[in-house]
């Protein structure tokens, strides 16, 4: 899957992509409507970072292409690509545990801070993506 050129769009079947880890510079999209919430992203080769109504969401390092990102009260799923490995944060809720699959791999539960934030590593290479699954307990 490419990176998003559009920086954030709406997919045929109702899910987010967005993400362009291939810009040498930081380039950001603000104010996009999507299911009556405006999100922001700021991608380039370093970061991708999305937002929900002035709220994180999601935070890759370096960056990531994201394709048919999908939220909801049960948890995340979504298609990563990058260049090399990644490490992404995604906004969840406070102090919930989240069963964890990245690509065929059970990662096990991990749990969500004080504050919802959840981290996990991704093992990316150029060309190839990941589906990751996290669902809430």
């Amino acid at each position: 899957m490419p990176a998003v050129k559009e920086l954030i769009r709406t997919e045929q079947n109702g899910t987010l992509s967005f993400g362009d880890y291939t810009l040498g510079a930081k380039s950001k999209l603000q104010d996009y409507e999507f299911n009556g919430d405006l999100y922001k992203v700021k991608t380039y080769c370093d970061i991708t970072k999305l937002e929900r109504n002035g709220m994180f969401v999601y935070e890759s390092v370096p960056g990531t292409a994201v394709n048919e990102f999908e939220a909801d009260d049960t948890g995340v799923h979504f298609i990563v690509e990058g260049s090399q490995d990644a490490q992404i944060t995604l906004e969840l809720e406070d102090d919930t545990e989240y069963d964890v699959r990245i690509g065929e791999e059970d990662a096990g539960m991990i749990k969500a801070n004080m504050s919802g934030k959840l981290t996990l590593s991704v093992e990316l290479s150029e060309g190839e993506s990941t589906v990751v699954e996290v669902k809430k307990r």
